[in-house]
């Protein structure tokens, strides 16, 4: 598991502890499993490979469900139109979109076989899709996959947010849901709350939550428990903590891929994860 440049890693990394705490055999998904569900998941950045709690609430998401045949993956990190999606190249090179982190973080690797036959589903599905032959994952996908599924050996394919219209978002996200139904993980991947702008000292350091925060979160948690999408929809003008927790939206947008993608977007999700870190909810989800 501790190949290359993971092998640099200091031995009392948390991350390196992380790995060293995991183990056990992965039940692979078969069709008597039945659709996979589609999840959405706040996604944080090099400082989760830091978080210990965090990487085993994630990784623990990942072994309560049959290990996928492929993931498929929005990332709030790549927007781009119309959609696209990254290359299906075994090991292509990573999108290392983050800055004044330590050197570690930008040799670290996520080296996924290849995902040419996803490819292939996804343009038949969503027709004329143009693929970036060089464009690998960026860190809104390798960062919490790696702690998922450190083992690298489940093909990825990134797939670009086209649009941050929710209508559009849920209708991709349902020419996408024929997917799960082949062991596929189809994830959108963003951030609860994500107003980093309005960080103080005392968030960073001390966790401090931000009333705008914690609104914003406990109405995205009640709309999701009803299934009142249309409520949701609505987040510019009806959600507290409005534009603070949101002062760009494409953190929160992926959410409608993924509610597109459910058997049916109206029912409940099930939480898997809540909580803050550095006073932004990193609540995450899947759907029943």
């Amino acid at each position: 598991m501790l190949t290359g440049a993971d092998a640099l890693i200091p031995a009392t990394h948390p991350f390196r502890r992380h790995l060293a705490g995991i183990g056990g055999s992965h039940r692979s998904w078969t069709p008597d499993d039945g659709p996979l569900p589609a999840i959405y998941l706040s996604h944080g950045a090099p400082p989760l490979f830091e978080q210990a709690e965090w990487m085993t609430e994630l990784h623990g998401w990942a072994r309560s469900l049959p290990r996928p045949r492929a993931i498929l993956i929005v990332s709030a990190h790549w927007e781009s139109a119309p959609v696209a999606i990254s290359s299906s190249a075994a090991g292509t090179e990573l999108v290392y979109d983050f800055g004044g982190f330590a050197p570690l973080y930008y040799r670290m690797r996520y080296d996924t076989p290849s995902s040419e036959e996803l490819a292939g589903l996804v343009k038949k599905m969503l027709g004329d899709v143009h693929q970036h032959a060089g464009r690998g994952l960026d860190h809104g996908a390798w960062v919490p996959l790696k702690v998922m599924y450190p083992e690298a050996d489940i093909p990825v394919l990134q797939l670009s947010l086209p649009t941050d219209d929710s209508t559009a978002l849920m209708a991709l996200g349902e020419r996408l849901k024929p997917l799960r139904e082949q062991g596929v993980l189809v994830v959108g991947s963003g951030y609860m709350t994500h107003g980093l702008p309005f960080l103080t000292r005392e968030m960073w350091v001390d966790g401090a939550v931000p009333g705008w925060s914690s609104d914003f979160d406990a109405w995205a948690a009640d709309a999701l428990a009803r299934g009142d999408v249309d409520q949701l929809a609505a987040f510019r003008d009806r959600a507290p903590g409005m534009p603070y927790a949101h002062p760009t939206v494409e953190h929160f947008t992926p959410l409608f891929v993924t509610l597109g993608a459910a058997t049916d977007p109206t029912a409940p999700v099930e939480t898997t994860i809540d909580g803050f870190w550095i006073g932004l909810a990193k609540r995450s989800f899947q759907t029943l």
